[in-house]
């Protein structure tokens, strides 16, 4: 595993490096916050072991900056303080630290907390084998490349809106947040059983056909129901089944394929309903062009009250900026890689 080391001392970052070094650790220091944030955008590190004390960015910042950053993926942070009273603790928590080791340390004791961030990281694994089927699911539609990790983002933007705003009964936290944002990529994952002729045809399909389509939910949700069955009380895979089950109801109960209506959707459902629709019309189909970002705002808009929830669509009005940067992020880097 790839560790930062973080310590404006440059004996402890010694004694430390080579301590993890001699473990099999691929091993990197940074004398300062600043320059540890730009190891973490580019590096690829998983855990980081940040001193507490440090001057003009201290182990409290490091960890905000690092849980605020976007574009690096989940990141273990152990503490190194000589703090040991209980509201210091809970204050290391509240910025995002995972875990603590006290001063002086005792190297057995770092080494053996540094496996139990191991092992939690390792968690990790699974998301990227969802996120794979969720990509299978999706490679047999050529078009709809980078579908999965647009609708993921703008599920982001918006939840994290309704999260600042308190809509929603202020249920939405910064777990939820990650938790959608992981789990959104699944949308469409019983499109593996939809046969060919019906995904893949060039042109609408007739009422027939599109009755088969709509199967796709009711796949999803049971591929995903029988992980449930076998791993009961996951957050992660009863946010999946809900968002597979129920991302095309309707906010008027005129969807599909259970006839919801309003908050008996649930709101994971409805957030991916506004995400999946502004990604499918500003993106181009065989039979449609694609729409520019003021005609899909326009559409969702009027659609609000019927298809989409009231305050999930006054969510996605207060950040449409964000979503306008994050598709053309998506098709600057379609272009640098044609």
């Amino acid at each position: 595993m790839k560790v930062l080391i973080v310590d404006d001392d440059r004996l402890t970052l010694t004694v430390l490096r080579n301590m993890l070094a001699s473990r099999g650790h691929e091993v990197t220091t940074a004398s300062n916050g600043q320059d540890a944030i730009e190891i973490l955008r580019h590096g690829g590190h998983r855990l980081v072991l940040s001193d507490w004390e440090m001057p003009d960015m201290d182990g409290l910042d490091l960890c905000r900056a690092i849980r605020a950053e976007k574009h690096i993926g989940y990141t273990y942070v152990i503490l190194l303080t000589s703090h040991r009273e209980a509201d210091e603790k809970v204050k290391g928590l509240l910025a995002g630290a995972d875990d603590f080791i006290a001063k002086p340390f005792n190297p057995a004791e770092l080494l053996a907390r540094v496996q139990i961030g191991e092992r939690l990281l390792s968690l990790e694994t699974r998301d990227a084998a969802l996120f794979a089927l969720a990509k299978l699911a999706e490679s047999r539609d050529p078009e709809t490349g980078s579908h999965l990790e647009r609708v993921q983002s703008y599920c982001r933007e918006i939840a994290e809106r309704i999260a600042d705003t308190g809509r929603c009964g202020g249920h939405v936290t910064p777990e939820y947040v990650h938790l959608i944002y992981l789990t959104s990529p699944l949308h469409d994952v019983g499109k593996v059983g939809i046969p060919d002729h019906v995904l893949l045809k060039p042109g609408r399909l007739n009422p027939s056909e599109f009755e088969v389509m709509k199967t796709h939910t009711t796949i999803g949700a049971r591929t995903l129901s029988a992980a449930l069955e076998q791993f009961p009380g996951i957050e992660y895979l009863q946010m999946a089944w809900a968002i597979a089950a129920t991302h095309h109801e309707k906010f008027d109960g005129t969807g599909y394929p259970n006839g919801l209506k309003g908050d008996s959707i649930p709101l994971c459902g409805r957030i991916v309903a506004v995400a999946d629709v502004y990604d499918a019309l500003t993106s181009r189909r065989v039979y449609k062009p694609s729409y520019d970002h003021d005609v899909a705002r326009t559409m969702i808009v009027a659609d609000s009250g019927v298809s989409f929830d009231p305050d999930v669509v006054e969510a996605f009005l207060e950040i449409q900026g964000k979503f306008s940067s994050i598709r053309k992020e998506f098709e600057n880097e379609l272009a640098m890689a044609a």
